[in-house]
């Protein structure tokens, strides 16, 4: 059982690479304390524990976080370039109309993360636990999420157009009312969606359909005997 619109949107491409300085410059713990709106550039931010921060408004550009505590971090209408986040912590961070371009974000943990009515473009996802992560209202262009726990993550009214999901897990995800036109879901877990409906326009593999089966009969109230 599939979804399948080939005359819709492309699927995403490979995000584009971020861009990185040869050798970024180590930041130092005070680099947040001149204040929120402040532009960060070509600098390797490590272990540093920057929990609970309000960056506000602040630009990244060329910046690397490996294995940075970021939990709890807050920003609004922040923007995020040519960055990479490596093993780093992103759990609970509260980002709102904040933009993300060609961005890598691998082996981190964003559980509870909250992006609402965010900017997503040439952003790769890749081996991450981002389970009741909430991306509502949020935009997307060219992104890939690859071996991610997003267990009931909430997309509801995202533009998820031309997305790839690879080998995730997105048990009791919230699709309500988002647009899925020309994304694709290779391997996925898709068991108990909510909103499977907003799936038109999608491509599933056929590996993945019998996940949706009794959801899909559930919205369409057909009963499944035998």
């Amino acid at each position: 059982m599939s979804t399948n619109s080939r005359r819709g949107a492309r699927a995403a491409r490979e995000p584009a690479a971020p861009r990185l300085p040869d050798v970024p410059a180590p930041a130092a713990p005070e680099v947040f304390d001149g204040g929120a709106d402040q532009v960060h550039m070509s600098l390797e931010f490590g272990p540093l524990d920057l929990r609970g921060r309000d960056v506000g408004a602040a630009e990244f550009v060329r910046c690397r976080f490996s294995g940075t505590a970021l939990s709890g971090l807050k920003a609004r209408r922040a923007e995020f370039s040519d960055a990479v986040f490596a093993g780093a912590d992103l759990a609970n961070v509260r980002f709102a109309d904040t933009q993300l371009a060609n961005v890598a974000v691998t082996d981190s943990r964003l559980t509870g993360a909250a992006f609402t009515e965010s900017s997503f473009r040439d952003v790769l996802f890749e081996g991450c636990r981002a389970d009741l992560a909430s991306f509502r209202f949020s935009r997307f262009r060219d992104v890939v999420f690859r071996d991610c726990t997003l267990t009931e993550a909430n997309f509801q009214n995202a533009d998820l157009t031309g997305v790839r999901f690879e080998r995730c897990t997105l048990t009791s995800a919230q699709f309500s009312a988002a647009t899925l036109k020309g994304a694709v879901f290779t391997n996925c877990d898709l068991y108990a969606l909510s909103g499977v409906t907003a799936l038109a326009g999608a491509t599933i593999h056929p590996s993945d359909a019998h996940s949706l089966l009794h959801t899909l009969a559930s919205a369409l109230d057909i009963t499944i005997s035998g």
